[in-house]
């Protein structure tokens, strides 16, 4: 709808509103009536609901609901149709503090944006103390590509269009670098085919299925788990030499939810078959209680003797368990991932133990026959993977599971509470009569506790998940923000800044933190599941019990918002 430009230009069209004209004229309110609910339903577009149309919708139907009113007086009885009735549960509440936090949020994602723009265009990281750029990744553009999917998401389309065009011009994975084939995974193919699925544009697609080759040879071993570290130039796979030449167990399995979306979106099933063979693999040495080693041998297939974990090493390995099994529509081929996962969170369960004297819920870690009461910020996803997959149980269960993800998201935002900066450190650790003290004391602009409350919000509707994101938000904005980006703390406790922008600080803290305050149709659960970088893969429907895809993957092509992003 085009703005008015004044009121007096307008003002003998406005008398048309007034009821009083239409007295006398009973057959015209009726049509201008209908008139009115096609003109809301013209608006009724999910996007522009989170922008300025909001308002406009509003004040649309309150004027219905008079010129109704005024209908009944003039004695025009009127049919009533359900069918010109907009629905009350698609209605998008319009919340005022809500929108202004979404807008800042917003800010802060541009603020990181071009800085690292002006800074490290087309570098890995940005070091905005040292006002330059890093290649922590090998030189694959890392921040810019872990950006898409947020720079679209947030309607901001020429810097996506910028970024878009690098990636297009000058992205080159011929690199005699040796990757972590889990990072790349999760960041450059994630990010790739998540800019894919939500702009349509093919050169995303193209870039991913060319990294993706490249880290193929990683899964060539003798059990087909595949090692963790590849040249991406030469191809020559190998594990990290401080593991003893085991495979890390979350690096192994989280390639699942990427690989068979690439998969799908080509139609080549090589990747699918190598990352699901993965999970084959450790069906065979699955222990009763769902937990497995953070360490297996890739040659043997077998566990080696070493911590277990939700925390770092282990903890995306039992979150895409349930992912896959929500990408694949929760079919009958999938159905082996649900049961996995449901086993090990009967493992997680007694893992759990309740600190004093405030009750707070964590999860420890597990060396042989022992515990050790140290929980890592990274586990704090957990809550957010249980709301995830409560639905998936009976009535009672569900209530339990629920209520546990509860719990400890409670213990993951007292994290950051109880700390001078309300910023979280690495790690806790309880002892009794303690509660938490802090353990490894630096915050690098971690995301987890942030997902999980945003999993939360949407799942259960409390505001207090969103007051909760909010205060974090704002213990980021005192502490991390600085003119030149945002920085991690070296120490939660005296607030000393380092000199890293993480990546993911731009693709899962702020996006997630942006979500939290946007209507739950924005990317909805109910059509887009999220890798463990925050990048939503769209969820392709399948057709039957066997689970097998309709058609290969096509991409959403969503419009921006009208709300363009430019910063001023």
């Amino acid at each position: 709808m085009a703005r008015r430009s004044s009121s007096s230009s307008s003002s003998g069209a406005w008398r048309y509103l007034n009821p009083a004209y239409y007295l006398k004229r009973p057959k015209r309110l009726a049509l201008l009536f209908f008139v009115f609910v096609a003109a809301t339903f013209a608006f009724w577009d999910r996007q522009s609901l989170v922008s300025e149309h909001e308002s406009e919708i509003s004040r649309l139907r309150n004027e219905i609901n008079q010129l109704h009113g005024q209908l009944r007086k003039a004695g025009v009885l009127l049919e009533e149709n359900p069918a010109t009735e907009i629905p009350r549960k698609d209605l998008v509440e319009i919340d005022p503090i809500n929108n202004e936090r979404r807008e800042k949020v917003k800010e802060a994602m541009l603020h990181a944006w071009n800085s690292y723009v002006k800074y490290a265009w087309g570098m890995d990281e940005l070091q905005p103390q040292s006002k330059n750029g890093v290649n922590s990744f090998g030189g694959l553009g890392a921040t810019l590509v872990d950006s898409l999917d947020t720079l679209y998401i947030m309607g901001l389309r020429d810097e996506f269009q910028k970024a878009r065009d690098w990636v297009a011009e000058s992205l080159s994975f011929d690199k005699d670098y040796d990757a972590s084939v889990f990072e790349t995974t999760i960041r450059v193919v994630g990010g790739l085919l998540s800019a894919y699925d939500m702009s349509g544009d093919k050169v995303f697609l193209e870039k991913a299925k060319d990294i993706a080759d490249r880290l193929l040879p990683a899964w060539d071993t003798t059990s087909g788990i595949p090692y963790n570290s590849i040249n991406l130039a030469h191809g020559r796979a190998h594990n990290f030499g401080w593991t003893n030449g085991d495979s890390i167990l979350a690096d192994s399995g989280t390639e699942q939810l990427e690989f068979i979306a690439l998969s799908q979106r080509t139609g080549d099933p090589k990747y699918q078959l190598k990352a699901e063979n993965v999970i084959r693999q450790l069906q065979k040495i699955y222990p009763s209680d769902g937990l497995l080693p953070i360490y297996i041998n890739p040659q043997s297939g077998q566990a080696s003797y070493s911590t277990i974990t939700f925390g770092a090493m282990g903890d995306s390995f039992y979150e895409y368990l349930l992912k896959v099994w929500i990408q694949g529509n929760k079919t009958e081929s999938v159905k082996h991932y649900r049961q996995m996962w449901e086993t090990s969170m009967e493992g997680l369960i007694s893992l759990t133990r309740q600190t004093t004297p405030s009750n707070y819920t964590y999860i420890c870690e597990k060396s042989g026959g022992s515990l050790s009461h140290k929980m890592d910020e990274l586990a704090c996803f957990a809550p957010g993977m249980l709301a995830l997959g409560a639905s998936g149980y009976g009535p009672e269960k569900a209530k339990q599971i629920m209520n546990l993800a509860e719990e400890l998201a409670r213990t993951c935002y007292n994290f950051y509470q109880t700390t001078p900066t309300k910023l979280a450190g690495e790690n806790y650790y309880f002892h009794a009569e303690q509660d938490m003290n802090v353990g490894t004391s630096w915050n690098i602009l971690r995301p987890e506790t942030v997902e999980s409350l945003m999993y939360l919000w949407r799942l259960t509707g409390n505001k207090t998940y969103q007051d909760w994101g909010w205060d974090i938000f704002e213990a980021f904005e005192k502490n991390s923000r600085i003119a030149s980006g945002y920085v991690g703390l070296r120490d939660v406790n005296s607030g000393e800044k380092d000199d890293k922008m993480q990546t993911f600080f731009l693709a899962e803290t702020l996006k997630y933190l942006y979500l939290l305050f946007s209507p739950p149709s924005v990317v909805s659960f109910d059509e887009w599941v999220f890798n463990t970088e925050a990048h939503p893969l769209r969820i392709v429907p399948t057709h039957g019990s066997n689970g097998q895809s309709i058609e290969t993957a096509k991409p959403v092509v969503r419009p921006f918002g009208r709300k363009q992003g430019k910063q001023g």
